[in-house]
Parts: C-alpha cells; sequence; structure tokens
C-alpha cells in the first residue's frame, strides 16, 4: 500500500505488568507483542513504518535493529496522541494520504480486519476511521459516542466518562485510520486538560467532527481481535485463547 503509513505506540512502560521490560516486550505464543503487531502491517505491504519507543527503548530498538522501521523516541510520555504528534517531521521525510495508527500490545488484529478499515476509511474519504468493538464488559476502555445517524461524537476515556457514558459496550481499540494532513493539523489543538494531564489522540475525533469533518467507525468483526494487554492476568488469559485457536 504505497500511500498508507503506520504509526505503532510502544513506549510504555506498562505498569500494571509489575516488569521492567516495556509492556510491547513482553511475549505471546513465543514472540514479543510488538512483533505481532509488526508482522501484521508487513503482511498488508506498508513501506513506512514508524515504531514510538520510550521505556526501555534499547531493549527494542537492539531487537527489531533488523526489521525496516524507524525509531521514533518519545522521551516523555505524555499520551498517545505526544506519541503521534512526535512522528510529524520524520513523517514530513516520506509524506503519504493515509496513515494507521496502532498500539504495541495489541497482537491479534489481523490483517483483514485492517485492510477493511483502510478500505472503509478511502471508500468514504474520511478525516478519520477509528475501528471500534463491542465487548461484553467494556471496562477501562474509551466509549464511543455515536449521533443519531450512527456517525461518531467523540471517544470518551473511562477515567472523563458519566455514569450514562459508561455503559455503552462499544469500545475504542486504539487502532486507527487517519488522513494524514488532518491528523497532524488535528494534534497541534489537542489539550491535555483530563483527568491523566495526557494529550488523548481519541481528541482529534472530537475536534475533526466540530469542523465538520467526515469521522467514521469501522466495527471489527472479532472483539477478541483487538484486545490489548495491560495485566499479567490478561497476558495468560490471551495466550490461553490463541492456544484454543
Amino acid at each position: 500500500m504505497r500511500d498508507l503509513s503506520a504509526i505503532v505506540l510502544a513506549a510504555g512502560k506498562g505498569v500494571r505488568m509489575n516488569s521492567p521490560l516495556p509492556k510491547c516486550f513482553h511475549k505471546l505464543a513465543g514472540k514479543p507483542l510488538l512483533q505481532h503487531v509488526l508482522e501484521t502491517i508487513k503482511e498488508l505491504g506498508i513501506k513506512n513504518i514508524y515504531v514510538v519507543v520510550g521505556h526501555q527503548k534499547e531493549v527494542i530498538e537492539d531487537y527489531f535493529k533488523d526489521w525496516p522501521v524507524t525509531f521514533v523516541h518519545q522521551k516523555e510520555q505524555l499520551g498517545t496522541g505526544h506519541a503521534v504528534m512526535i512522528c510529524e517531521e520524520e513523517f514530513k521525510k516520506n509524506p503519504t494520504g493515509s496513515v494507521l495508527v496502532l498500539a504495541g500490545d495489541v497482537p491479534l488484529l489481523k490483517a483483514k480486519t485492517l485492510r477493511n478499515l483502510i478500505d472503509f476509511h478511502i471508500k468514504n474519504n474520511a478525516a478519520a476511521t477509528d475501528l471500534t468493538a463491542e465487548l461484553p464488559d467494556a471496562g477501562n476502555y474509551g466509549r464511543i459516542l455515536r449521533d443519531s445517524d450512527g456517525r461518531i461524537v467523540k471517544i470518551v476515556e473511562k477515567k472523563d466518562a458519566t455514569p450514562e457514558e459508561l455503559a455503552i459496550k462499544e469500545i475504542n481499540t486504539g487502532t486507527f485510520c487517519f488522513d494524514s494532513e488532518a491528523l497532524f493539523f488535528t494534534l497541534k489543538e489537542v489539550k491535555a486538560d483530563n483527568a491523566q494531564k495526557e494529550y488523548y489522540l481519541t481528541d482529534t475525533i472530537g475536534i475533526l467532527r466540530q469542523k465538520g469533518k467526515p469521522v467514521f467507525a469501522c466495527l471489527a468483526p472479532d472483539y477478541c481481535e483487538t484486545l490489548g494487554i495491560n495485566t499479567p492476568q490478561e497476558l495468560i488469559d490471551l495466550e490461553r485463547h490463541c492456544l484454543r485457536k
């Protein structure tokens, strides 16, 4: 896919993993979580891949030193929006029309699901398309707020959500396809005025919506593909899921 780049967010420490390793470097089925993500991107034929690293970045950079990726160092972990924002200078060297943004700790996404997301995004000439999923228990994930026409109004993080919003089952998976120009322009307007004092990538959705830009959601066919890892137990559960397949 020549007119598509990918940004993979892999800077997090993963405090709840109770490990000195970067979260995305914990192993699932014998491979680091991040490797699963990069292998899926490779299936899509994406040439320009930017991996945002931070905590224990040397470990990740050394392991993937022979992979065709560009590492971008996030010195301070100021949120997902900030992580994407710092990729802009590298991105300008090899600009593309669209950019896929993925989390390095979501290892089970299939190439087919991502192709459907990309095709949906392009077909609708969208400024942004969020890959969403419906979970039995939405837990700590950001909730998707839609209008009467079914389009996304905004994404609300759990810590900022009302009780009514917490009851929503459709969640943001952390995987997006953006028009690259719209993405980097909008990130300049994102503020850290939230409970975490971080720059949320998800805030770009509400900003784009306010500007009248087309913003869509593309529902994943199987929510299990979209599950991320935040704790050792979640890693064990996902390992069991892989063994059952």
